[in-house]
């Protein structure tokens, strides 16, 4: 999370409309909106002009090269269909003709300012049979065929007109350079531009999946350091300290006796440090008690007072539940830390789809995503990588308002 996200700190906050939308529940009335600046005026005939000229000019030797690849590739594709060799031409041309695509997004962003976004790259397939069917329903590909064919009158018109009123009609040149690239620009967004939404939320769940094996591993880690650490060296000194009490069992009872009575608080301790490392990786109020239940337990651990406000009507999904009792564990982890805080609390509710928990305190502040020490911008990450959201309040000297938001899935019956 890098943007900054802020959240009314004394009311709920209302659900969501988009991916990735903030949680936001009204306007905050601290503080006076800043006056958007004005835009840069443009000038007639200045770099952005002159750009949409050079890009009209080189719109009909772009069309022909467009027009002739389409029809070339398609045309010869579509008749030798019947034979062997027809489908694999076609499937070889829609894969140039994303290299074309490529190359006219490039003049577009240069000459135009039109910033598209490149489409992802098509999956890689194993064998012959997959690798062409992947080709053959490119939408991508397709488009930009469909953008060849019909650029060629649209190339012939652009071309000629530029070209007249750069001789002829010098003093209107610069407005209809503008008419003409506007409908440039609205076929390159049109015909060129991956699906936005599909796109966007393909890179999405490629980060957010990066996100959670990087997760995984680093729990794993951990688990296996605290085992190795606490635990483990705990239960190999334990058994040494038995095994010298076992051979002065019988030489000297009374040294025995004091070695198997330390022995006994080592296996106390033991089991302490499992009990802590188990609850790390799924509490077991959690799972039998639910959030209310988990979260009180969390707030009575916490070094300051905490009031804990559950108001949900039934249990969301294991997954979500774990996820939200982790949140709050870190979350209230901080205020013990760094916070400085007297008092402290958690709310838990749902507003439709949406798992929403509030922790706020009243400590000294200052606590930002991309802030030392906190591990917040680790816990936002990890949020994302389940459509989530961390939204972040906390001005200096306090107090802090910190609204994790999660996708509500219904525990299965």
């Amino acid at each position: 999370m890098t943007a900054d996200h802020r959240l009314a700190p004394s009311s709920r906050a209302e659900p969501r409309t988009g991916p990735r939308a903030d949680p936001r529940t009204g306007p905050r009335t601290d503080s006076p909106a800043a006056p958007a600046s004005p835009p840069a005026r443009r000038t007639a005939y200045g770099k952005e002009t002159w750009g949409e000229i050079a890009f009209l000019l080189l719109d009909l030797p772009a069309a022909v090269v467009g027009f002739v690849y389409a029809v070339t590739t398609v045309a010869v594709g579509a008749a030798l269909s019947v034979t062997v060799i027809g489908l694999p031409l076609l499937a070889a041309g829609l894969a140039g003709a994303r290299g074309i695509g490529r190359s006219e997004r490039a003049r577009a962003r240069w000459l135009l300012g039109v910033d598209v976004a490149e489409p992802s790259r098509l999956p890689r397939a194993g064998g012959t049979l997959p690798w062409l069917w992947t080709r053959l329903k490119d939408p991508v590909a397709w488009r930009t065929q469909l953008y060849g064919l019909i650029r060629l009158p649209w190339g012939v018109v652009a071309f000629s007109v530029t070209l007249v009123s750069l001789v002829a009609l010098w003093p209107v040149l610069p407005f209809i350079a503008r008419g003409l690239a506007a409908a440039d620009r609205a076929m390159v967004r049109g015909l060129l531009s991956p699906s936005d939404e599909l796109e966007r939320r393909i890179a999405e769940l490629e980060t957010d999946r990066g996100v959670v094996v990087d997760t995984a591993a680093a729990d794993l880690r951990r688990i296996e350091r605290d085992l190795h650490d606490g635990a483990q060296a705990r239960l190999v000194a334990l058994a040494m300290g038995l095994g010298l009490a076992k051979e002065k069992l019988h030489e000297d009872p009374e040294a025995a006796a004091a070695m198997v009575a330390e022995a006994h608080g080592e296996v106390k301790l033991a089991l302490q440090e499992l009990r802590d490392l188990a609850r790390g990786i799924h509490p077991a109020v959690l799972t039998d008690r639910g959030l209310d239940a988990a979260l009180s337990s969390l707030a009575g651990r916490c070094t300051v007072p905490v009031a804990v406000t559950v108001d949900l009507g039934e249990r969301p999904a294991e997954a979500i539940e774990g996820i939200a009792y982790f949140t709050v564990s870190e979350l209230l982890q901080n205020v013990s830390k760094h916070a400085r805080a007297r008092t402290a609390s958690v709310e838990v509710w749902r507003t439709e789809d949406r798992l929403l928990l509030q922790v706020r305190d009243d400590g000294r502040g200052g606590a930002r995503l991309d802030g030392p020490g906190t591990g917040l911008a680790g816990l936002a990450e990890r949020l994302g990588a389940v459509d989530g959201l961390l939204v972040v309040d906390s001005p200096e000297g306090g107090p802090t308002t910190i609204t994790a938001e999660l996708p509500w899935r219904a525990r299965p019956s």
